[in-house]
C-alpha cells in the first residue's frame, strides 16, 4: 500500500506551549500528541482557558510550539520559514472563525477568490471555482453581496466557502457556530458534514456546542492543557 495515502492530514507530537505573564511562566500545553485522518472530523472541547484555540493556532502555523513538533501533510510546520508556512497553509488548510472575518468592502464572491488569487490563479479563473464553491453552500443568488448586505448564516456559510475553495486537506474552525442562533447553528452544521462527506476534507474543530461536537467522528477533551481523553 501506498504509504503517502497512510500519512495523517495533521499530527501532534510531543507539543508543549507556555507564555509568559510577568515573571510567570504559564504552561498551556503539555506534550501534546494526536493526529487526523484523511476525512475524520474531530471535535476539540474544554473549559475557557485549557489550550484548545493555542492548539489549534499550532495547527494552523499561526503560533510555533516551544518543544516538539506539528506535521501537516507530513511536512514540520515549525521547520519552515515564514514564507513556507504561508504557501502551506494556503495549499493544505482553510480556517473558519466563530466572527467571520470577512472584507466588509468586498462582495461575497470576491471574498471566496482571494485564497486563489494569493496562490497565483487568473482572476477568471479564481471566480469561477469561487462561485461554484459559493453554489455548493447554497449562496449563487448572493454572489454581488457585502458582507453587511448578507444575514449572519450567510455570512457565516460564505467564510466557509472561503475555507473551502481552494480544496485543503482539511479545515480548522473556531467556534464556527459561536455567534449563530440555533436554527442558523444546525444549518450551518449540516452544511459542513455534507462537504465533509463530499470532498473528504477533514475537519478539525474546536467548539463549545456539544450537539457540533457529537456530530464528528473523535471527541477531544482538552484540560489544563492536557489531552485527557479521546472518544470515537
Amino acid at each position: 500500500m501506498n504509504s503517502a495515502i497512510m500519512e495523517p492530514v495533521l499530527q501532534c507530537k510531543q507539543v508543549s506551549k507556555s507564555f509568559r505573564e510577568g515573571r510567570l511562566q504559564v504552561d498551556v500545553l503539555k506534550g501534546i500528541e494526536f493526529s487526523v485522518a484523511q476525512g475524520e472530523r474531530v471535535a476539540i472541547i474544554g473549559s475557557s482557558g485549557s489550550g484548545k484555540s493555542t492548539l489549534l493556532h499550532l495547527l494552523g502555523g499561526l503560533e510555533q510550539p516551544d518543544t516538539g513538533e506539528v506535521r501537516i501533510v507530513g511536512q514540520v510546520m515549525n521547520k519552515l520559514t515564514d514564507a513556507e508556512r504561508g504557501q502551506l497553509r494556503n495549499q493544505a488548510l482553510g480556517f473558519v472563525y466563530q466572527f467571520h472575518h470577512l472584507l466588509p468592502e468586498f462582495t461575497a464572491l470576491e471574498n471566496v477568490s482571494l485564497p486563489l488569487l494569493i496562490r497565483g490563479l487568473s482572476t477568471e479563473e479564481a471566480e469561477r471555482k469561487a462561485t461554484e464553491t459559493l453554489d455548493q453552500v447554497g449562496l449563487k443568488d448572493r454572489l454581488h453581496h457585502k458582507p453587511g448586505e448578507l444575514s449572519g448564516g450567510e455570512r457565516q456559510r460564505t467564510a466557509i466557502a472561503r475555507a473551502l475553495v481552494t480544496r485543503p486537506k482539511c479545515v480548522l474552525a473556531d467556534e464556527p457556530t459561536g455567534n449563530l442562533d440555533h436554527r442558523t447553528a444546525d444549518k450551518v452544521i449540516e452544511l459542513m458534514l455534507d462537504l465533509n462527506k463530499a470532498l473528504k476534507i477533514s475537519f478539525v474543530i474546536v467548539t463549545h456546542d456539544m450537539s457540533l461536537a457529537e456530530k464528528m467522528d473523535r471527541i477531544i477533551r482538552i484540560e489544563d492543557g492536557v489531552l485527557t481523553q479521546e472518544n470515537n
